[in-house]
């Protein structure tokens, strides 16, 4: 496996040195108020939400594609852009005779991690190092997946049955799924995940740590939101990753992170949620306290549990007719997918290039993976496919989060970037209800399969 895709694996003994380090950046850079923020006022006049939406709850799991999740649903919602079972990949991209490896529903709950480094996901996405393909023959995965062993080739081109993961199977039937959603860039965990609430990963191509424990400066949508006089939280499980963002390191944000299991299901119940809520899952793999976030070879029977909770504790909510919850994933994580990835007409965020030895330019996306639109104001069943706009060549990414809020909240601030003022916004599927559904289910009798 490539060394940035080596890069991806967690360690407990690297974890608790990441967490120690971070909140140390915590402490020591809340002086670092720049010009502007200490010019801001603190009382301001109260901004006004025309949307019915008046809080967004993100949820951002990790590394599995749209086809390895939900791609078997078109077994019963054929206006879902799944699988067929006629999918495949050679074992040799580039010999159509060499042995041919189909798609299967036989994904199992614990996988091992397949490649997802930025060299791993060129090779799956165009079969080798030559990325002038338009659009891409998706074409790599099993041969990327074959330097593993024969076994993992077959692991990367299985998914689920919609019967083994009933929670996901059941929030894509009663709310609405995106089946043109792609991750931000083409490459591994932080630098997707620095895309979701600032729409660039300022030149990050990996998951550099020392870069990561510096943090990154841009601007991100917890700014603007402050800047409009709207609140936000983080709800962390064993480590908020949103700490990369060096603007919340600064001490006034501290009272912004919250436990999640002593905070997040008080605040649900008194209707104290922010305007804008991001819940973290637990990254790394403790005895005591077993990831939760999906990645593999975390049990996707506990991302499902996470999931659930955090549904039913919002639909408990006095909050929740006025609640969106968005649900997606950073990136594949060497998974199988059909659909091409976006290589055409995608803006670069901000005139940052990445690092040598490729120098990546930002200008194209990572492989579609799952989203789910989850509200009272959602008509059950939605499929929302690519977006009208705002440009002919816009989709729907990762910075569609930022843009939307931007939308929904009516944000006087700017576009973080040139990405986000491009990606697709879906502000408007929480106009075709003139009231809430009152008829959203409760998940909690559904089976869960897995350990």
């Amino acid at each position: 496996m490539a060394a940035a895709a080596r890069a991806g694996r967690r360690g407990v003994p690297e974890a608790r040195l990441l967490v120690a380090l971070l909140l140390l950046a915590l402490v020591v850079s809340g002086h670092c108020l720049d010009a502007h923020h200490r010019g801001l006022k603190r009382r301001r006049r109260k901004h006004e939400i025309h949307s019915p939406i008046k809080t967004v709850v993100v949820v951002v799991m990790e590394n599995r594609s749209f086809d390895h999740i939900l791609g078997w649903l078109r077994r019963t919602r054929p206006d879902i852009d799944g699988l067929t079972g006629r999918e495949s990949n050679h074992l040799n991209a580039s010999d159509p005779s060499s042995p041919e490896i189909f798609v299967t529903d036989e994904a199992g709950y614990v996988d091992s991690d397949p490649g997802h480094g930025f060299e791993d996901i060129r090779e799956q996405i165009f079969g080798s190092a030559d990325t002038s393909a338009v659009p891409p023959p998706m074409s790599g995965f099993a041969q990327n997946a074959r330097g593993m062993g024969l076994g993992m080739a077959q692991n990367v081109m299985s998914g689920f049955k919609p019967d083994a993961i009933p929670v996901y199977a059941s929030l894509a039937d009663e709310f609405a799924v995106f089946d043109r959603w792609f991750a931000s860039v083409p490459t591994s965990t932080q630098p997707n995940r620095l895309f979701v609430h600032s729409a660039t990963s300022h030149g990050l191509t990996f998951n550099a740590r020392k870069d990561l424990i510096h943090g990154f400066p841009q601007k991100t949508i917890f700014d603007s939101l402050e800047e409009n006089g709207l609140s936000f939280g983080i709800y962390y499980q064993n480590i908020p990753a949103t700490l990369f963002y060096q603007s919340l390191r600064r001490l006034k944000h501290l009272v912004k992170f919250h436990q999640y299991s002593l905070k997040f299901k008080l605040h649900a119940k008194w209707g104290k949620l922010p305007n804008y809520a991001v819940i973290e899952q637990r990254y790394f793999d403790c005895e005591m306290f077993p990831a939760n976030d999906d990645h593999p070879s975390h049990d996707v029977a506990r991302g499902q549990r996470f999931v659930k909770e955090v549904y039913e504790t919002l639909r408990a909510s006095p909050q929740w007719n006025e609640t969106a919850m968005i649900i997606t994933y950073d990136e594949h994580g060497g998974f199988y997918d059909h659909v091409p990835t976006p290589v055409v007409g995608v803006p670069q965020p901000d005139g940052i290039v990445g690092p040598d030895p490729y120098y990546f330019k930002f200008e194209r996306l990572g492989v579609r993976v799952p989203a789910f639109l989850i509200s009272p104001w959602i008509e059950k069943g939605t499929v929302i496919h690519e977006p009208n706009g705002p440009q002919e060549s816009s989709q729907y990414e990762h910075s569609s989060i930022p843009a939307t809020v931007k939308k929904l909240f009516n944000l006087h601030s700017n576009f973080l970037t040139k990405r986000d003022a491009w990606a697709g916004t879906f502000e408007n599927y929480f106009k075709m209800r003139k009231t809430p559904r009152t008829d959203c289910p409760d998940v909690g009798a559904v089976l869960l399969l897995g350990s």
